[in-house]
């Protein structure tokens, strides 16, 4: 039986490679959708979390992994060589920036580089990771090409991408086997939309190929959108993200400015936003957060180099919003200091440490550069997030941090409490919070009252 009308009968089985935030909700879609799904990862402490119907993510329900574990239709595993009984095989994993602010593939690299081990003739990979315009046709394609090669995995950096065509190629992809992109389009616990719900764009290497991958996704996604090729998917996902890095740098910068002038810029986006064209909302803050927004314009620009062209535009935004978090603790100096008090040595509590409100998502958190930064000039500072009991380990931090209860005795003992995340549970307790605090400095605009201790940031 071709793969197609294993596709099309649901008989395919499903290969998940990563189950964190991308990975595990696609794993889940398919299950329900009664395909057999075998998700893959690393983590050794996920997998028994997993197979026992329960969760390490908070706004994905734990009887959505019990019923897909129950019904037979799910299970998980750190075993890779499972990857030669799946049929349709999805990259679901984190494409990060290394220290230099460089694209860092490698756990790409390291995915395909598996994958190619156990490749067999008739099956489709589809990569949904974030990258650059061009990974799948010069990384992964040629990996695959030499259909079942023992590559050794390998720890990091775009240096391993060996020249794989030198060796003998034994599979044709569109004829062996079906390769595609298409761009996660996640966004954690968005009350609007799901993995189901948001439109998939789709790019083949082949057409064969675009034919496969949007046969599988037509049974999960309610609309799936095929463009001309994998580089067209992958600049696809990069526009809709400059587009937001650019937009909030913008009124980033907007606020600084008008805070110069005495000017609410909460109240001019509230005003801006009542024109019915040619407006759209977007909001500062303490800076950039999630896998998405503060790592994808940097692959543009990195690749952009590539072809002699200078993305001036994308780069300055980039750096408005890296500043950020440093304008903050600016501005809570300001504060300190109109009351007498220096940073250094000021007992400080940051409230918030997820990337945006109601989940647990540390990904790139502001949180943990104001924490730095903080740290850096003096301050003793400790947190509180009702979603993040712990700070777990980062790629570049390694706080060992545990939130504070927010009770009227802790938050009277901090010399200016900090709000970075604009958790509901911050704006439902913002009159207890604003009158047993000494100063507060709001970051998001989530405290809409006015209070002598209260400022804007």
């Amino acid at each position: 039986m071709i793969l197609f009308e294993k596709i099309e009968n649901k008989s395919a089985i499903v290969g998940v490679i990563g189950l964190g935030y991308v990975g595990l909700p696609l794993a889940l879609e398919f299950a329900e959708k009664k395909f057999n799904v075998i998700g893959f990862d690393i983590d050794e402490k996920k997998i028994p979390i997993l197979n026992a119907g329960r969760t390490y993510i908070k706004h994905i329900k734990e009887d959505r992994i019990k019923k897909a574990v129950d019904s037979k239709q799910f299970k998980a595993t750190s075993d890779f060589s499972g990857l030669s009984d799946c049929d349709c095989i999805i990259i679901c994993v984190p494409t990060p920036l290394n220290e230099h602010r460089e694209p860092d593939l490698s756990f790409i690299i390291n995915s395909g580089k598996i994958v190619a081990q156990y490749i067999r003739k008739g099956q489709l990979v589809v990569l949904e990771s974030s990258t650059y315009p061009g990974t799948t046709e010069e990384i992964l394609l040629p990996m695959f090409e030499n259909g079942g090669s023992k590559l050794s995995v390998v720890g990091s950096g775009l240096d391993e991408t060996t020249n794989h065509k030198q060796q003998t190629t034994n599979f044709v992809v569109g004829k062996d086997f079906y390769l595609a992109f298409s761009p996660e389009r996640e966004d954690p616990n968005n009350p609007n939309y799901s993995t189901a719900t948001i439109p998939k764009v789709i790019g083949g290497v082949t057409p064969e190929c675009l034919k496969t991958a949007k046969a599988l996704y037509d049974h999960v996604i309610v609309k799936t959108v095929p463009v001309s090729s994998p580089k067209a998917a992958e600049a696809t996902k990069l526009l809709e993200n400059i587009y937001r890095s650019v937009n909030i740098a913008l009124v980033n910068e907007l606020k600084m400015v008008l805070d110069r002038m005495g000017i609410d810029i909460w109240e001019v986006i509230e005003a801006a936003k009542t024109k019915p064209f040619g407006f759209q909302a977007f909001y500062p803050g303490p800076g950039l957060g999630g896998h998405c927004i503060p790592i994808d314009p940097f692959y543009l620009t990195w690749k952009a180099h590539e072809y002699d062209i200078s993305t001036r535009f994308i780069e300055l935004a980039g750096e408005i919003n890296t500043y950020m978090p440093f304008y903050v603790v600016n501005k809570a100096m300001e504060v300190l200091n109109e009351h007498k008090k220096s940073l250094n040595g000021s007992k400080v509590l940051i409230l918030g440490a997820s990337y945006k409100k109601d989940i647990d998502d540390m990904r790139e958190s502001p949180t943990l550069k104001l924490i730095e930064i903080l740290q850096e000039k003096g301050a003793e500072v400790d947190y509180n997030d009702p979603y993040v009991p712990k700070l777990p380990p980062a790629r570049k931090y390694k706080y060992d941090m545990q939130s504070v209860a927010l009770s009227k005795d802790n938050l009277t003992k901090y010399d200016l409490v900090l709000l970075s995340t604009d958790h509901t549970y911050y704006k439902d307790n913002s009159e207890f919070i604003i009158k047993n605090s000494k100063l507060v400095v709001d970051t998001r605009n989530t405290f809409k009252v006015k209070a002598e201790n209260l400022f804007s940031a």
